[in-house]
């Protein structure tokens, strides 16, 4: 994006500027990060069990649905991080909309955000995520770092938005009904499920005084789950591929920002159930389908490798190959070069900012998406 369009944002949207210019001039170290002085891990109080959504057994890749809110990171890391995602190359570079959501970062740590890049790259990091989700992960790919949905408004916005949902709330108690919660009327971000197995969504906003801002989950009989947002610097992991859900609206704060980092299973033996159908609208495609492709025919390599030398050792040992297990090995490597080739549309057959709902499950979600839409 160019300076321009930086102007053209800012103008549109001078809540955001007003954020951009707290954050630029905070006094802050340029030191590298450091897990014993930026981490400050706090158990969350309670895990959800995909069984507790009421999905089917086997549904994903372990039986970890998603957790409370936890706290992961000090209040100077969060403002490194805060600095580096409002930094010029980045809201220049990496910007990015769609009818899901209207203001993402994406692609930029690598490049421009170091200290974002060592957070999640960190093997303490890792190793949090890990034991929460119940196994081990790696970052899905660079392009996924830190993901960031922003939201902001004025004093004056916030204010208004009070006053409506309180006037709802007093409409709706005198007449005796009960609607859908107000935040649902315009989530942050609709009904999706994710591209990648397991997300962990972190807190960047104060969210003292907020309400409303939950994940709302889909459960398996249809119902409705809500997890209470994280406060800043706090934490959600969710096994988000499997499970649809959605960002609701929070009022009381000028502000809702997360960061929202990508993982899949280290590996290669457990499955990867990776798509790109919500990231492909919102991304620089041949960045994407480079460490998309990459990381794949890794998994690739190493299951091949692993197969041969089974192989060779049967041969070497005198005894009979397994024609039957060889031949259900080649035709899982099939179908996941199959689903690979399949994920990686054309260029020119992606429109832009433009998100279907191919990759949600539930009929109900995709009604109530597709009503949205239109």
């Amino acid at each position: 994006m160019s300076a321009t369009g930086i102007v053209s944002i800012m103008n549109e949207n001078p809540a955001l500027q007003l954020v951009i210019d707290e954050t630029s001039v905070q006094p802050l170290s340029n030191d590298d990060f450091d897990p014993k002085k930026h981490i400050d891990f706090v158990p969350p109080t309670k895990v959800h069990n995909m069984s507790d959504l009421k999905l089917p057994e086997g549904t994903g890749v372990s039986a970890f649905a998603v957790s409370e809110p936890f706290q992961l990171f000090t209040e100077e890391a969060v403002a490194r991080m805060r600095a580096e995602i409002f930094s010029k190359a980045v809201l220049e570079n990496c910007r990015y909309s769609s009818n899901l959501a209207q203001c993402q970062l994406r692609g930029f740590a690598a490049k421009y955000a170091p200290f974002v890049y060592d957070v999640w790259k960190n093997p303490e990091t890792l190793a949090i995520i890990s034991k929460i989700a119940g196994v081990e992960l790696v970052t899905e790919m660079d392009f996924e770092i830190a993901h960031i949905n922003i939201s902001v408004k004025s004093e004056k916005q916030k204010a208004e938005e009070l006053e409506a949902s309180v006037d709802k709330k007093m409409t709706e108690d005198d007449e005796g009904i009960a609607g859908c919660p107000w935040e649902d009327d315009k989530p942050i971000v609709d009904w999706h499920t994710d591209s990648y197995p397991f997300v962990c969504v972190t807190m960047l906003s104060d969210c003292r005084g907020m309400i409303g801002g939950e994940t709302a989950l889909r459960t398996g009989d249809g119902g409705i789950v809500k997890v209470r947002g994280p406060e800043r610097g706090h934490a959600v992991v969710l096994q988000g591929r499997y499970i649809e859900h959605q960002a609701l609206r929070a009022l009381g704060t000028t502000e809702r920002i997360t960061m929202v980092t990508s993982f899949r299973p280290k590996s290669h033996t457990v499955k990867d159930d990776t798509v790109l159908t919500t990231v492909r609208p919102i991304s620089n495609l041949s960045e994407l389908y480079y460490q998309f492709s990459e990381y794949r025919l890794e998994i690739l390599e190493e299951r091949i490798r692993e197969k041969l030398k089974a192989l060779r050792e049967t041969e070497r040992s005198g005894r009979k190959m397994n024609t039957k297990d060889l031949k259900a090995f080649l035709h899982e490597q099939e179908m996941f070069l199959a689903h690979m080739n399949k994920e990686m549309v054309d260029d020119a057959l992606v429109t832009k900012g433009s998100i279907d709902d191919s990759h949600l499950f539930s009929g109900f979600a995709k009604r109530s998406k597709r009503k949205r839409i239109e």
